[in-house]
Parts: C-alpha cells; structure tokens; sequence
C-alpha cells in the first residue's frame, strides 16, 4: 500500500490552502528530543501559539509541518493520552501543518464524506472529518483534525468531496483540543469501527500496527526536507 499511495501523485498534495506557496513551508520538530521547547510551558496552548508564530517568521514561512511517528512530551498535559492500566500514548501517527486558524483544509483527494463528529477530550481532536477514498479499486481513508465548530455544521455522510475542494476551516485553540491551530491529517487503510475518529497517537507496544494502518501521509503531499 505504501508504493501505491506514493504514485498516487507525482506532485504535490495540498490539504491547507491552495494559495500557500510550498516555498512558504518548512519543516518543525516537537518531538521530546527539542531542547528549544523548554524555553516555554508546552501545556499552554497561547505561548504555544506564541513559540510557532516566532518560529514561522524566523523562517519567513506561513506554514510549519512535521510530526510522523514523532514522540513528544506535550501528551503528558493529558490524562486522555496517560491511564494507569496502559502504556504511555505519545507518538503522533499523522503530518501536522501549524498556521493561521480560519485557514482553508482541503480534500486530499477525490472521496466521500465517510463519517465528523466534535472530539472534546482535552487534548483531543475537537472537530474532525474522515473521508473515503477509492483510487484504481483501493480504498483508504484520510482523517482531518483540529477543525473550527463550523467545519460540521454543513456536511454530511456521503457527500461527495473533489480533490482540493475546501472541507473545513482550523479552529481556534478554544475548540480544537487545547492546541495552537493546526491540521492534524492521517491516512488509515482499515478504519476499523471508529466514526468521526481514529487514534492519532499511540504507544510503543502498539506502534507496529499503526504505521502499517496509518502510512506517512508524505506519501502524498510529499513535502520537502520533512523532520
């Protein structure tokens, strides 16, 4: 599966607005090995907001990405993701573009609306949509999270969506999982029983699987010098 999503496309995907240049991006680690982010209280969604707006005009860029198969430390913040009867939950499983809430998500691809719903836990996704996808009689999934509260209010199951066709906005971090705004996008293969979600983060003893149910979704937006 992961050579077939690789020639999907021979160009680049966009999932965020289609009017951001790629010389606009660049890449972002937050994994636990980034000193850098001790210089602020990674469990505040403002000085968050505050470090990645330094960070992209420091690189004179619009949109910050990074993140598969990252293991960070910001989950700690949450007892969602920290339970006493399992591992820890801290290695992220899709690509997270940082920039502006308001900012336009686009399908990945051609597809169907497959199942939304507004995820509250702390931390959690807040807002996000799922869409089917059937390419050359393959079908897979891509997951959008961090969405604004208007995101879900005009869609519905079924509705057919178009390559590049805008979906949804980012939410504000009121909404969006206690986060700076950004999309988190994944692709899975099995969705398995979840409707309007899917895990984003899983642990160790459960990484094996996910990576082969939630490939790099580089494989399509196949962005440059990805951390």
């Amino acid at each position: 599966m992961i050579e077939f999503l690789n020639t999907i496309s021979s160009k680049a995907l966009k999932v965020v607005d289609e009017n951001i240049s790629l010389k606009e991006y660049t890449p972002i680690s937050i994994s636990s090995e980034n000193k850098t982010l001790a210089s602020f209280d990674v469990s505040s969604s403002s000085e968050w907001e505050s470090f990645l707006d330094e960070y992209l005009k420091s690189k004179k860029a619009k949109v910050a990405f990074g993140g598969y198969i990252e293991e960070r430390d910001i989950y700690k913040r949450s007892a969602y993701f920290n339970t006493n009867d399992e591992e820890e939950r801290n290695i992220h499983l899709g690509l997270d573009l940082w920039c502006n809430a308001g900012t336009n998500v686009l399908s990945v691809l051609d597809g169907e609306i497959h199942s939304f719903k507004n995820n509250l836990n702390h931390g959690d996704y807040g807002p996000t949509i799922i869409v089917k996808h059937a390419v050359e009689q393959k079908e897979f999934y891509s997951l959008y999270g961090h969405l604004s509260v208007e995101s879900l209010d005009h869609i519905k199951v079924g509705q057919r969506v178009k390559q590049g066709e805008v979906i949804a906005t980012l939410g504000k971090s009121e909404v969006n999982g206690d986060y700076a705004p950004h999309l988190h996008f994944q692709l899975i293969i099995d969705i398995e029983n979840y409707e309007g979600d899917y895990p984003g983060v899983t642990s160790k003893k459960d990484l094996d699987f996910y990576k082969r149910n939630c490939p790099n979704p580089n494989l399509l937006l196949k962005l440059p010098n990805e951390i």
